[in-house]
């Protein structure tokens, strides 16, 4: 017996947008959406051999009602529209509400004004940082004139319609953020430019201006009481994973400084989920959330929520997707989510731990509640 969790709405609260190009697919431009692998050989050649995708097939097969194979789901997906699909999708995993990080990818994926509009969804913005300062490097000059313009946008990120800030730091130049003197971040933006206008383009990856601008933000974050997402543990192959163990950050929860902001840290830190339990269970303002574990840990899911629940208080943990792409992955997500919580609290139950009430009072915050009280959104 399983503790069944599809009745509790989700607030999912980190993900981004849909892709514009919603197929059809063939069955390798399908499969990369099941891996963070950005290797074609991977993609072709390995991800069906992964638990990931194999069920997911089996689980997508089951919604279409069709055969349990790959072209059998290709083909009911492609004879559906794609915003009737991803209305489908989002009503039978039960999520009424996102909190959308649309700095991810720009062109490639609908603004969240469109998706809101054609799925139709409740969506609330978040404004990644790197995305920002990358802009106002290219637009403009000098670091003051820079600096300027990002305080300004994050200061007043609340008021134009943000319930919170995201950094990517960790991809950038790892999560040991440390003081920066304004005059190296300022040599240091000098370097940005120049690249800027030899490439033409800018992937702000310089330790010393990153850090400083994060910081900055933290101030004003502090200031304002705004939550801040920061990606930790696994993701994109361009991530050196020993600087997204989330134990980098502990000079930052140590400093006294940000004691109002709500550090809400990603991905379960996977495989670094015991670290981020423990930073969640002793730091009053950091928070854990399980987003991109589920789905694509798929069996370990229980295993996940198991180690997440041994130590870190049911008010600490968020539910999100971290979906990108199709809406299979938000529907996926979900519902393993639920699964695999479900596992774990009905093992609690079992032994004693729990009783079902106390269960259902758990699922309920980490599914919605909680992120409803750390970002002021209600359902």
């Amino acid at each position: 017996m399983t503790l069944d969790f599809a009745a509790i709405p989700i607030v999912d609260h980190h993900c981004h947008a849909l892709l514009r190009d919603q197929g059809p697919f063939d069955a390798v431009q399908f499969q990369r959406f099941f891996t963070e692998s950005g290797s074609e050989v991977i993609r072709r050649e390995h991800v069906p051999y992964t638990v990931f995708y194999q069920w997911a097939i089996k689980e997508l097969a089951a919604f279409h009602d069709v055969e349990p194979v790959v072209d059998a789901v290709l083909a009911a997906r492609a004879a559906v529209e794609p915003m009737q699909l991803a209305r489908r999708m989002f009503t039978d995993a039960n999520i009424p509400l996102l909190l959308l990080d649309y700095g991810f990818q720009g062109s490639e994926n609908l603004s969240w004004q469109e998706m809101s509009a054609g799925v139709p969804i409740r969506i609330e913005p978040m404004l990644r940082l790197e995305v920002l300062a990358q802009q106002l490097i290219a637009e403009h000059d000098t670091f003051d004139e820079m600096l300027v313009a990002y305080k300004t946008a994050v200061e007043g990120a609340r008021a134009s319609g943000h319930v919170a800030l995201k950094s990517i730091i960790a991809y950038r130049t790892g999560l040991a953020i440390r003081e920066t003197s304004r005059e190296e971040a300022a040599a240091t933006f000098a370097e940005v430019k120049a690249q800027a206008r030899a490439t033409g383009s800018i992937r702000l990856a310089h330790k010393p201006l990153n850090d400083y601008l994060v910081l900055a933000a933290l101030d004003i974050a502090e200031r304002q009481r705004l939550p801040v997402q920061f990606h930790t543990g696994f993701g994109d192959s361009d991530l050196d994973m020993l600087l997204a163990n989330p134990f980098h950050m502990r000079p930052v929860f140590e400093s006294g400084r940000y004691t109002h902001v709500p550090f809400v840290l990603l991905h379960a830190s996977y495989p670094y989920v015991r670290e981020l339990g423990y930073l969640a269970a002793i730091y009053p303002n950091v928070y854990m959330d399980v987003g991109l574990a589920v789905p694509h840990i798929s069996i370990d899911i229980p295993s996940m929520w198991r180690q997440a629940l041994g130590l870190t208080p049911t008010s600490k943990i968020l539910f999100s997707t971290d979906a990108y792409s199709i809406p299979e992955i938000y529907w996926l997500a979900a519902r393993w989510g639920r699964w695999g919580l479900g596992v774990v609290l009905q093992e609690l139950c079992d032994v004693g731990a729990f009783s079902v009430p106390e269960a259902e009072i758990a699922a309920h915050q980490i599914l919605h509640a909680n992120s409803e009280r750390v970002y002021g959104v209600n359902l």
